[in-house]
């Protein structure tokens, strides 16, 4: 096993250190969308362009949508058996609020014209109504219809509304879930997607996030953040020196499982913001190879870290390594070529895995590893930008400037350095704030008895499992062993 961790290393390395060896494969730029303001009924040509854009788009929304099966599926894996049927149930309840906040005000928001405060927030268009160039202006460079542009926006805000629980399990009342997602989809997410997407101040800049790594990744993890420092640890997670146990989810094939359902609804979140295909096939399938290669690598730095911290290969970190290195390419794909989008990916899987075992030993209990993946993943692919953008994909993308390491300078790294702090921090504030208002009146958590017993009977009055087969936990720390309520039941009991 030695050797294989060596020569996995080796691997990384020569491709760190011959980076001339990839630079021949760098992928076919981005080019310009089908010409918006002709009239597709006087030219079949452009009708027939215009009819393969929105079914691109729409099946790209779709896998995007369905990626919330994997959410579903990883969640139930890493949970007790006693929680599964209140995290199904949480999925299903916010993608009804998600998909209806963000279409009364969230897409406005997000991508309308905004007039003399365009560089803050949108501000027409609410319920779709109106002009598309005016409901969906920060999205004009894309002739598909505005039904479609909203459906495959609502799909990423119902993405960053998801990783927001994954930290949160097993220990939150339902009613937290649905007031935060209406606050989340419809105000909070969509002023960070405007800013970046729509035509907002660091989109002025040039700051570089092709398909979320920031928008919708950091997004949710420091709203996840802000609202696990509130809520506590799961009773038991803790001993009483603060030690952190292990608390095992009940089932790693379906983690897997969920783990791959996102992994295929990838394709659709990347490639699909190209928002069109008619002239982009070979670089819609350059972004597809980004995405694929470094969440490879990503599941190898996680097994490397995993191997020479533990001397084991943790088979739901190998996971969460695929899904950071996921989340580090989104913000590149469509700027790096592919020998980087490897070093992305191996330098996420291993951030990923650092950053889980810190965060458990500082005493947040983030039972997905929502915060690491996300949020370190989020932050680095974003930081990864400047770093790597080749110059000539950034040329036909228009948007900032090439990375360090092609001569670039500093000025581009700057740039996603700000955006990583402005739109985390506005995030983490605002989503404390929420968490804090609802702590202070509705309360946050669950009894500790209601938690002992699961979720699925306290809040849902039956088991997501037949009851002959629900483990409860016996004894007072909710961890199979018997001792007195640990340091999470006594500071956040509401």
């Amino acid at each position: 096993m030695r050797k294989l961790v060596l020569l996995l290393s080796m691997v990384l390395l020569l491709l760190v250190a011959f980076p001339a060896l990839g630079l021949a494969q760098v992928p076919t730029p981005v080019a310009d969308q089908v010409t918006q303001g002709a009239d597709p009924a006087e030219d079949p040509g452009l009708a027939t362009a215009l009819a393969l854009d929105t079914i691109f788009v729409f099946v790209a929304a779709v896998l995007v949508i369905f990626m919330q099966a994997g959410f579903a599926m990883l969640e139930v894996g890493f949970s007790r058996m006693k929680n599964v049927g209140s995290v199904v149930a949480k999925i299903l309840a916010n993608m009804g609020i998600g998909v209806l906040a963000f279409w009364a005000l969230g897409f406005a928001f997000a991508f309308s014209d905004g007039g003399p405060i365009n560089t803050l927030i949108g501000t027409q268009g609410f319920f779709l109504t109106g002009e598309a160039d005016t409901a969906a202006a920060g999205l004009s460079w894309t002739a598909v219809p505005l039904s479609t542009k909203f459906i495959f926006e609502v799909a990423f805000a119902l993405v960053s509304l998801a990783i927001v629980w994954g930290t949160m399990l097993e220990r939150t009342k339902f009613a937290v879930y649905l007031i935060f997602a209406l606050v989340f989809a419809g105000l909070i997410y969509p002023i960070v997607g405007h800013w970046i997407w729509g035509g907002g101040w660091l989109s002025a800049l040039g700051m570089q996030d092709f398909a979320g790594s920031t928008v919708v990744h950091l997004s949710g993890a420091m709203a996840a953040l802000a609202g696990t420092m509130l809520l506590g640890p799961r009773i038991g997670k803790y001993d009483e020196a603060g030690n952190p146990q292990p608390i095992y989810g009940h089932n790693m094939p379906l983690a897997v499982l969920g783990v791959l359902i996102l992994w295929v609804g990838w394709y659709g979140f990347n490639p699909g913001s190209a928002l069109g295909a008619v002239g982009l096939g070979e670089a819609i399938t350059d972004v597809a190879l980004t995405t694929t290669l470094s969440a490879g690598a990503g599941v190898l730095g996680a097994s490397v870290a995993s191997y020479l911290y533990r001397r084991n290969l943790d088979v739901g970190m190998m996971g969460n390594g695929a899904i950071a290195a996921l989340v580090a390419i989104t913000a590149a794909c469509a700027f790096v070529a592919p020998w980087a989008a490897v070093i992305i990916g191996f330098i996420a899987g291993v951030i990923m895995y650092l950053t889980l075992v810190f965060v458990d030993k500082i005493g947040i209990d983030d039972p997905l590893g929502a915060i690491a993946a996300h949020g370190m993943g989020g932050i680095w692919g974003t930081l990864s930008c400047g770093l790597f953008a080749a110059p000539a994909l950034v040329e036909a993308a228009g948007i900032g400037q090439p990375g360090l390491f092609y001569g670039g300078g500093l000025g581009q790294l700057g740039v996603q350095a700000l955006g990583i702090l402005c739109a985390g921090g506005f995030v983490f504030i605002t989503s404390f704030v929420v968490f804090a208002i609802l702590k202070a009146t509705i309360g946050l958590r669950v009894k500790p008895e209601e938690e002992l017993n699961g979720l699925d009977i306290a809040e849902h009055g039956v088991y997501g499992y037949g009851e002959q087969l629900i483990a409860t936990d016996p004894g007072g720390n909710g961890n199979g062993m018997v001792g007195s309520a640990d340091r999470g039941a006594r500071e956040t009991t509401s």
